[in-house]
């Protein structure tokens, strides 16, 4: 274990203590949000990516461990295993390092080699590969016998023997790694015949490129056109100068017998070494590529779960149409469904009239405070309606992406949620709910039904599901939640619970009411004092008797608070009321052997501002009212735009129309970008310039550069 710990260490450049006690939480149960928010003074204040670094590290480490079983045990089942290979096996701490140890006793197929060694030929291979004989037929002779017809087909059994050695030869393998990590090229074509069903793969159809320095969306592009059936895709290096490096290694000297060992080094790199190599390094480059494209959607994910909330207010959804119309939903300020209808404004209907109407009487009716418009079918034209129409109050209108909406309200939860309404209804609450609180409402969906990200279809899908899941979770603790308001979905999110507790909760408040206090969820079935320790700082009570339930204080603190309020002389609810008083309190007095500055001074920030949102406050956006379809756009129009995704390559921004429009990196800003995430956040709202227009292609290429 303190191998362990000084190896990861080392590799995330953190200090030993901060990582074995972080390693000791983990192995406790402790979550990764509750260790970065109440556990800083054992951490040294790491954070949730360096914690989370530390756990996914630990986790392979373990699984080499039980690699490393399982090797020790199959080697010495073949009674091959010496004191010295135990040891060397169990001092590697490097898994490629590891199996390259293990290829020789590696139990295989029957080989060509294999079949050799049956007919007694291991003798002759092993005099050959000494490189002292020349006179090889003679030698070849002696082994001719049982099955053995004739000194060649002595020579080429002995032959395979060696070039199994060669191919199993650390030296050779680590060579040979050097030279594709540097060299190696990968390579697309078409497939004859495939060029036109494939058109969309175009720029792959005759492309070459340094494996190192294909992007993870080039590649991630490729592997698909490859998976679909419309490209080739092949790694490579020089095979003459992979031979020639390799021939310095196995090839100890010039004689008759060293012509055997380099056929043999030609025939193990052809045919067993290079394909091996190959497929190595096309499932690390994948797998690098599958890193970076989940750390793009995982950001893009946070941003967008983590997007400004409307808040506690009454909302009109509309889910726009033509033909079918558009959907209707008030619901309360807690997002309870209180009506639905439909309006027919556009064509063929066209009743603008009776909408018209029946929009006043709604926001009439049911004190409505704000509007949200899907961004789908007939968006751009239903919030134009919408601006027209005269209010007897302020209504501000929000446009409100739906991606995923029809998801959601064909899903289980949907129909638990409104078993007697249809999708429409469903899809047109999932909207207005989306505007009050996206958190709440997107962690009820897929998040690869969101609309972000990239490729997120083709990578590993269990690591893809395991960093997503990370991503919500502490998305959702980073906010916190309402114990009393807060759905099954988000409940399961928060730190310590899972499905089961997050139900157990639901059927708890069903049948006592709203929670009075944190101490109460002790009364729940399998809530124990680990998961009440994990959950608790992350669950909000408002109007709690106890002010600090509706806090990130942790309940484990209420006694320091305590201490400090009565050091001043002030109940903890004035002491929360007044600022100016906690200014004055000297933290030090404060630390004990488990409470200390860091703690202390989180303490003070979440007094001054009790249960308050991270999230920063909503903003209305309008796109230009002349713009509806992209045969509107001009080049060199400057146009307002909603950032919707963002690549590697680029962001994707919505100006209203159909169809969004790239900002490639290049024309982000007049410097280097290499990560676009430094120049834009989703939903960033922004002003783009119309650099190039595709009706025919749907395409637009814009530019956030020279924008006066």
């Amino acid at each position: 274990m303190d191998k362990i710990i000084s190896l990861l260490a080392g590799s995330l450049n953190l200090k030993e203590k901060q990582v074995a006690n972080t390693v000791k939480l983990l192995t406790e149960g402790a979550t990764i949000p509750f260790i970065s928010r109440y556990r800083k003074e054992m951490t040294d204040n790491l954070d949730e990516v360096q914690i989370a670094a530390i756990k996914e590290q630990y986790e392979k480490y373990c699984e080499l461990a039980k690699r490393k079983v399982s090797i020790l045990n199959t080697i010495e089942e073949q009674q091959k295993l010496t004191p010295e290979l135990r040891i060397r096996i169990e001092n590697c701490y490097d898994l490629t390092e590891l199996e390259d140890i293990y290829l020789p006793y590696k139990p295989k197929r029957r080989t060509r080699a294999e079949v050799a060694r049956e007919k007694g030929l291991e003798p002759l291979a092993r005099i050959i590969m000494k490189q002292t004989e020349n006179n090889i037929q003679a030698l070849a002779a002696s082994f001719v016998k049982g099955k053995v017809n004739n000194a060649d087909e002595a020579l080429a059994g002995a032959r395979d023997i060696i070039a199994e050695w060669i191919s199993e030869n650390e030296k050779v393998r680590i060579t040979l790694r050097t030279i594709f990590t540097k060299d190696a090229v990968i390579t697309s074509t078409v497939i004859k015949g495939k060029e036109f069903d494939g058109e969309k793969y175009k720029d792959y159809f005759d492309t070459s490129e340094l494996l190192r320095n294909c992007s993870s969306h080039r590649l991630l592009a490729m592997r698909r056109g490859e998976a679909e059936g419309f490209l080739r895709v092949a790694i490579a290096a020089d095979e003459k100068s992979c031979i020639e490096r390799l021939e310095k290694i196995i090839v100890l000297r010039e004689s008759l017998s060293s012509l055997q060992v380099k056929d043999s080094l030609t025939d193990a790199y052809k045919r067993l070494l290079k394909p091996s190599i190959e497929t190595e390094f096309a499932n690390i480059s994948k797998e690098k590529a599958d890193t970076e494209a989940i750390r793009v959607f995982t950001e893009n994910l946070s941003q967008l779960l983590l997007a400004p909330p409307l808040g506690e207010k009454r909302v009109l959804g509309i889910d726009p149409g033509y033909r079918s119309g558009c959907k209707l939903v008030c619901l309360d300020a807690q997002g309870n469904l209180l009506h639905n209808e439909t309006i027919y404004p556009h064509p063929p209907q066209s009743d603008y009239q009776t909408a018209t109407r029946k929009i006043q009487k709604i926001v009439e009716a049911y004190d409505i405070q704000a509007i949200a418009i899907g961004n789908g079918t007939a968006s751009r034209e239903t919030e134009q309606f919408i601006q027209k129409i005269r209010y007897d109050r302020e209504v501000k209108i929000f446009v409100v992406s739906e991606n995923g909406a029809s998801i959601y309200s064909a899903s289980k939860i949907a129909r638990d949620e409104f078993p007697t309404y249809d999708v429409t209804v469903r899809g047109a609450v999932s909207i207005g709910r989306r505007l009050m609180d996206p958190l709440a409402e997107l962690v009820k969906i897929d998040p690869k039904s969101i609309g972000v990200g990239q490729y997120q279809h083709d990578v590993d899908q269990t690591r893809l599901k395991k960093a997503l899941d990370l991503t919500i979770e502490s998305c959702v603790n980073k906010v916190g939640v309402d114990l009393n308001t807060a759905s099954k979905h988000l409940l399961t999110y928060v730190s310590g619970l899972g499905s089961q507790l997050a139900q157990n909760i639901i059927d708890y408040r069903t049948a006592n009411g709203a929670f009075q206090s944190r101490k109460q969820l002790m009364e729940v079935p399998k809530m124990g004092a680990k998961s009440f320790e994990q959950s608790a700082g992350f669950l909000r009570i408002r109007n709690a008797e106890n002010p600090l339930d509706n806090s990130a204080v942790h309940p484990e603190s209420y006694s320091v608070v305590q201490k400090m309020a009565k050091k001043l002389g002030l109940t903890v609810q004035e002491l929360i009321a007044n600022k100016a008083v906690k200014s004055t309190l000297n933290l030090a007095d404060f630390v004990t052997d488990k409470v200390g500055i860091p703690t202390l001074t989180d303490i003070i920030q979440e007094l001054d501002k009790p249960g308050r949102d991270p999230r920063q406050g909503i903003k209305v956006f309008e796109f230009d009212p002349t713009i509806k379809k992209i045969e509107d756009l001009r080049i060199g129009q400057v146009l307002p735009g909603i950032v919707t995704n963002i690549t590697n390559f680029g962001a994707f921004v919505d100006v209203g129309i159909k169809e969004n429009g790239l900002v490639h990196v290049s024309n982000m800003a007049d410097k280097f970008v290499s990560d676009p995430t430094e120049i834009v956040r989703m939903h960033q709202h922004i002003q783009v310039k119309i650099l190039e227009v595709d009706t025919e292609r749907k395409r637009v290429q814009l530019s956030m550069k020279d924008i006066n």
